[in-house]
């Protein structure tokens, strides 16, 4: 993966379900942007399979995929979050959760036959979802005068970058985003342009 991009899911994936000796398993994806996401998800599962023994997942969130969490849910320490976190890295996933649910079929699978069963479960449940790459976009602010409004969209139409919102009442204000490998480059341009008062929360950071 470049640096400046990532994978996820806009919209929940398809219910796939996965057989082993007797047991079921069911396996979701879900966008997710906070922890109370996670909790709005399995609730809802649980709702659902009111009767389902387990309800095992694993997700990552954040632009650099930073944060993670497992959750085996009584099932043998590691043989089912971390199977079902495997396959998000695999899948180089972010922002994203899986949930298995396991109904016990009446013959224990061993731990080896649980890790086995919640990877390709949730394997199963990535395959089935829509998965899309985003762009890592940073922000800057741009400050000018009237007169200088069109150089503006001039800059903004010429980089194809997106302006996430202006403010025209005192002088114009433009909040502009533009992708993260691009930022120095883009930056410097507005920056070098007699007139504009060019800020950034990241300019530190990238230099």
């Amino acid at each position: 993966m470049k640096d400046d991009v990532f994978k996820t899911i806009n919209r929940p994936g398809s219910e796939i379900l996965f057989k082993e000796k007797a047991s079921k398993f069911f396996a979701y994806s879900f966008p997710i942007f906070s922890e109370t996401d996670v909790e709005t998800a399995i609730f809802s599962l649980k709702s659902k399979h009111s009767k389902a023994g387990h309800f095992c997942y694993a997700w990552q969130m954040g632009e650099n995929y930073e944060h993670f969490r497992v959750n085996d849910d009584g099932e043998p320490s590691n043989s089912a979050g971390m199977p079902i976190l495997g396959q998000l890295q695999n899948f180089e996933m972010t922002n994203t959760l899986v949930v298995v649910v396991r109904y016990f079929g009446g013959t224990k699978l061993g731990v080896g036959g649980l890790i086995s069963a919640y990877k390709t479960s949730a394997k199963m449940a990535l395959e089935a979802s829509k998965i899309i790459t985003k762009t890592i976009n940073i922000e800057f602010d741009v400050i000018c005068e009237y007169d200088k409004m069109n150089l503006v969209m001039r800059l903004v139409k010429e980089y194809d970058l997106d302006i996430k919102s202006q403010d025209l009442k005192l002088n114009c204000k433009f909040k502009i985003s533009v992708r993260k490998k691009d930022f120095k480059e883009i930056y410097k341009k507005f920056d070098s342009v007699f007139g504009f008062q060019v800020s950034s929360e990241h300019k530190s950071e990238e230099e």
